[in-house]
């Protein structure tokens, strides 16, 4: 500055003088010229990226487009860009993109709910260890409400059954049960299912005797929530949010036999393309396949 000749006079001032006459620090003038010099925002450091964020941001366009389910977070459009597209870019940055754009799906506001009656985690280490049943309703125009059963494996995220039926009784509670227990062990007699707990709420056709005589039949051991602590329950409670989004609230069916159909296209479309981020973004049914996959002999 000391160099810079007033427009005014014609003549220099040096910097002392200006911050004097301004009531300023010399520190904030060299600051605030510092600040007039930077011409353009801060480059990203470290090495450059393959993709510019109008190309990256296409590449997450094209990805939310092609997904077989909606409303899909950052962390799966970042999967899948990388694992079907070998698209490679830091998952912040992805966010980051999809915040600009308006890609990421609108979620409500939480509240808080203070502590829970459950405490701890209902995640099992292993594949059937532990199952979960659940219900819900939806609406047939040519039946009216009726009430749709599943049961899904705590560790896999698999869907192992899914049931739609009026009237919602305790029998129509059991199919998806058999469902899941002629899948996975091949058969249904006395005891097949020993050492494996079924998670359930206290729902009138959960703690009927039917309902009880059967699982132990089969080996089942009942293993009811607390109650008014949906969260024990929380593996079949999440389930249904993707259930309702895609499927029951953006298809029409007429019936319960279009119903059925429908919900077992659905199931195995879930069982092979969802991914979840704790099985390293496999599928629910992949996360079973290697988890019994046999290791190699040993050399």
């Amino acid at each position: 500055m000391s160099g810079a000749v007033s427009t005014s006079t014609g003549r220099p001032y040096g910097v002392a003088r200006v911050a004097r006459e301004w009531g300023v620090a010399r520190s904030t003038v060299y600051d605030r010229r510092r600040q007039v010099a930077v011409t353009s925002p801060p480059a990203k450091r470290g090495p450059k990226t393959a993709y510019s964020d109008g190309e990256l941001t296409a590449h997450i366009r094209s990805v939310i487009k092609a997904a077989p389910f909606t409303g899909e977070g950052h962390r799966k459009v970042w999967a899948r860009l990388r694992w079907e597209r070998d698209v490679r870019a830091g998952r912040p940055r992805v966010l980051r993109l999809m915040r600009e754009h308006a890609l990421l799906a609108p979620q409500r506001a939480g509240t808080a709910h203070g502590p829970h009656t459950h405490d701890g985690t209902i995640v099992t280490e292993a594949p059937d260890r532990m199952w979960a049943t659940d219900a819900t309703a939806t609406w047939t125009p040519g039946e009216g409400t009726v009430t749709v059963f599943a049961l899904i494996d705590h560790y896999t995220l698999e869907c192992l059954g899914l049931h739609a039926a009026k009237p919602a009784t305790r029998f129509e509670a059991l199919e998806p049960i058999r469902q899941g227990v002629r899948a996975v062990y091949g058969g249904f007699q006395r005891g097949i299912a020993t050492g494996l707990a079924l998670r359930h709420d206290h729902g009138s056709q959960y703690v009927s005797d039917d309902f009880q005589a059967e699982i132990a039949f089969l080996g089942l051991g009942s293993s009811p929530s607390f109650v008014r602590a949906p969260q024990g329950n929380g593996i079949a409670e999440w389930f249904m949010g993707p259930l309702k989004e895609q499927l029951l609230w953006i298809h029409d069916c007429h019936d319960l036999d279009e119903l059925n159909a429908a919900l077992r296209r659905w199931r195995e479309r879930y069982n092979e393309q969802w991914i979840v981020e704790r099985h390293g973004y496999r599928s629910p049914a992949q996360a079973r396949r290697d988890w019994y996959e046999p290791l190699p002999a040993a050399a």
